[in-house]
């Protein structure tokens, strides 16, 4: 018997591998590749932001150094701080701007909590699956796409002073003849009202979007888990919808504060066109109008707008800071 001895492998001619080669790291150049791109398109909003907002403001500092007459023949003569001095110190100044600032701050209180009340129930009131709801949706957002000026001249129709208004010819029908002409506007209890309901009419749809926005972001689960914890509706509002929506609240809030406080186009068109008390709605921002164009004293506006502007940063710093701490989990 013959054994056959199996034939001996062949060497292996291969060449060893070389140890594979770790590729260069290439997150530098893509952090730089975004940041440049995030440069470039959030460039023409930087570009506005400075053309439009930083140097006028910075034009408007140096303005109030001097003393600017609008259509003077005379050249601009350095003041100093003389007409920030006469803001806060010269009764003919400080009285005007002083009782308008009280008239901002009285706006804003109210503004605030009621236009960012009512534009969370009417979210939560539009935040249903029902047919037809983006109609609804758009009728309430309707007002918004209004100019401020034609608001205000649909509200002086409204709020006019004889018995052919429309606020007065209903409320004269409803009492079945007992209520007379009112004067809404230039009464100085109602005309600083008037104003607040004109622009709470007029700009709650904007919050409204915002925060439908937010209640859409909630997921549904956590409502049907509070369903089978026979959570009530308050409950359901308290513990799951507050808490979903509580930076986009906050955020609403804070752009109201800050849109509150530049109000001026309903106060000028009233008060020129609708009799609207000027004493009782003079607000800062028509102060600083006002004295640059009728007075035609340039420097000392842009001294009311600069401390204007000071002020409302101020503010809107002691406010972020007040809500910073319920805005943290």
């Amino acid at each position: 018997m013959t054994i056959v001895n199996p034939a001996p492998a062949a060497p292996d001619r291969r060449k060893p591998s070389a140890p594979a080669t770790t590729p260069a790291p290439v997150r530098p150049r893509r952090r730089n590749r975004d940041a440049l791109h995030g440069l470039l398109m959030s460039a023409p909003a930087l570009g506005g932001l400075i053309a439009f907002v930083a140097v006028p403001f910075v034009y408007a500092v140096v303005l109030s150094f001097y003393n600017v007459r609008l259509g003077s023949p005379l050249p601009p003569r350095f003041f100093g701080v003389e007409q920030y001095r006469r803001i806060f110190t010269d009764p003919d100044m400080s009285g005007p701007f002083l009782r308008a600032l009280l008239n901002n701050l009285t706006f804003a209180v109210a503004v605030v909590p009621l236009q960012t009340g009512l534009a969370l129930a009417l979210a939560i009131l539009l935040n249903r699956k029902l047919k037809a709801i983006g109609v609804f949706r758009s009728l309430f957002f309707l007002p918004v796409v209004f100019p401020m000026a034609l608001v205000a001249v649909i509200w002086r129709l409204i709020l006019a002073r004889s018995g052919d208004g429309l606020l007065n010819s209903a409320l004269h029908a409803v009492s079945f003849g007992h209520w007379g002409a009112f004067d809404w506007l230039g009464d100085g209890l109602t005309a600083m009202a008037s104003v607040i309901v004109l622009s709470v009419w007029q700009g709650v749809g904007f919050q409204m979007v915002i925060l439908l926005a937010g209640l859409q972001q909630i997921p549904g689960e956590l409502y049907e888990a509070a369903e089978l914890d026979r959570a009530t509706r308050w409950q359901q509002f308290r513990h799951v919808t507050l808490p979903g929506i509580r930076s986009t609240l906050v955020f609403v809030a804070l752009l109201t504060s800050v849109l509150s406080f530049r109000v001026f186009d309903q106060v000028y068109v009233l008060v020129h066109g609708g009799g609207l008390d000027e004493d009782a709605t003079r607000t800062v921002m028509y102060q600083a109008v006002t004295t640059a164009f009728d007075q035609n004293n340039i420097g000392q506006a842009a001294a009311i707008s600069v401390v204007f502007f000071l002020i409302v940063v101020a503010l809107t710093l002691i406010q972020r800071r007040v809500v910073r701490p319920g805005n943290e989990d």
